[in-house]
Parts: structure tokens; C-alpha cells; sequence
């Protein structure tokens, strides 16, 4: 296990699994930068943060990605609000071994699904790790040619046409199965429009991409992907809304 990975894993598990305040000085950096429409900037909002959590409160974790620096959890949270809430967490590592940056979205538990499939289940730890950049520069093409550049007619040069398991809660397997939930968002006035790719994240044959873009109204788009042979074969995402505001000047990227 990566150290930064090691950093994440036992600095949010005091966090948020012991609702421990005091794990702020242990593991968060001085100059910590946040960017959640959760919590205002600095260690001592965080501290505030934890120190507020209901009892009832809970993290189930799904899977972890590390990378350099970056470590992104992705995973449930129980007793944030009245419902259960899917989040991407991604966390900078500082050279310290301190948590010094800090992003999120979360949406709403969905279920039943189109799939069948939950937003979270499925393979848990990365696998095929020599193949991380070769992974890396397939996600990054297929955003720039497809997301951001939306020509479709190359989609099955990046997802498979054989096997792509979806967990987005409006779409069923298989291209068709995005391609329908996609005509009924366009119907909506919800297309699917990718401006900025701000961060990717990737760990042998799991890539995740934090990006910026509209969907009806301006959201962040959190996409994870799960390559196989050199295809996309299965997604997880989190799309949420830009807050006209957020409690603190950092911006949500």
C-alpha cells in the first residue's frame, strides 16, 4: 500500500469512523485547502465538521484509488442528511504525510436502478497495475474525443461493445442502455455537455475523472472507469450541481 493510500485510509478512518476531532492535528496539514460545499476552508472547520456528526453516522467504503499524491475514496455516507449519500473523495497527501487538499461530490442513494447494479458494488481493488498509463491515456482520448468533442461515432474505439456494466442509476448496460438513458436526459434538457477534464486519478485498471460541465445546469462530473484489454468496460459517477455559492473561495475544483 502507498503511503499517501495509507495516509487517507487511517486519517478518515479516525475522521469519520471514530468522529475523532482530535485526528485533525494528527493528519491535517495547517495550510489545508477545501474545496466541499460541506465545510469552509482550513483544519479547524473540519474539526468542526467532525465534531458535529450525529451518531448515527457512518462511511461504508467501496474502493480506493491512489495515485502519486492523490488518493480518491469512493463509498457511501449514512446519517450526513436523512437519506443515504453516494461520495468521491479525493484527497492531495502533502510531503509531510498530512492531508493538505480536499474534494467531493456527493448524490442521493438511487435503488432500484436501471441496472440492477448499486451505485457503489462491484469489483473493490484496483487490478492489472502495469497497465495504469496505458489506461490513464485511453480515459484521457476517450474524454477529449467523446465527452468533450461528443463524436459519437468513435465510441467503440474506447467501450466495449461486449461487456460495459453500468451503475448509473438511469441507465441500463450495454451502449443501448447508455444511449437511451442519454436521448431521455436530452429530452429532459439535461445533455451531457464535458467542458473541462480538471483531474484524473488512475491505479492499474481504474481511472477516475473529475471534470466540468453542464447537465440542464452547471455540475461537476466525477466518472470512474474500469478498463479492460483496452476497452471501458464499466462506470461508476457522481453528477452534481454547482452551488451558486460555496463557504469558502476555493471553487469546487
Amino acid at each position: 500500500m502507498s503511503d499517501a493510500k495509507n495516509t487517507v485510509l487511517t486519517a478518515a478512518g479516525e475522521l469519520f469512523g471514530k468522529k475523532d476531532p482530535a485526528a485533525v492535528d494528527r493528519w491535517v496539514a495547517a495550510d489545508y485547502t477545501q474545496h466541499s460545499a460541506l465545510a469552509a476552508d482550513g483544519p479547524e472547520a473540519l474539526r468542526e465538521l467532525v465534531a458535529g456528526l450525529p451518531e448515527g453516522f457512518r462511511y461504508e467504503g467501496a474502493r480506493v484509488i491512489a495515485d502519486g499524491d492523490l488518493v480518491a475514496l469512493h463509498g457511501t455516507y449514512h446519517g450526513f442528511g436523512p437519506d443515504p449519500l453516494v461520495a468521491f473523495d479525493l484527497f492531495r497527501v502533502d510531503a509531510d504525510g498530512k492531508l493538505a487538499e480536499h474534494w467531493d461530490a456527493l448524490t442521493p442513494v438511487v435503488s432500484p436502478t436501471a441496472s440492477g447494479r448499486s451505485q457503489t458494488d462491484g469489483q473493490s481493488e484496483p487490478r492489472d497495475l502495469g497497465r495504469t498509463e496505458a489506461n490513464r491515456t485511453l480515459v484521457l482520448e476517450f474524454a477529449e474525443k467523446v465527452l468533450k468533442g461528443a463524436d459519437y461515432s468513435v465510441l467503440t474505439d474506447y467501450i466495449s461493445t461486449e461487456t460495459y456494466l453500468q451503475h448509473n442509476p438511469e441507465a441500463a448496460d450495454g451502449l443501448d442502455g447508455f444511449g437511451a438513458a442519454a436521448a431521455k436526459w436530452g429530452e429532459q434538457g439535461k445533455n451531457l455537455v464535458y467542458k473541462t477534464v480538471h483531474k484524473v486519478v488512475a491505479e492499474g485498471d481504474l481511472v477516475l475523472l473529475q471534470s466540468e460541465g453542464e447537465f440542464g445546469v452547471p455540475v461537476a462530473y466525477w466518472d470512474l472507469f474500469r478498463v479492460a484489454d483496452g476497452k471501458i468496460v464499466e462506470h461508476w459517477d457522481v453528477i452534481a450541481p454547482i452551488p451558486a455559492e460555496l463557504p469558502h473561495s476555493n471553487g469546487l475544483f
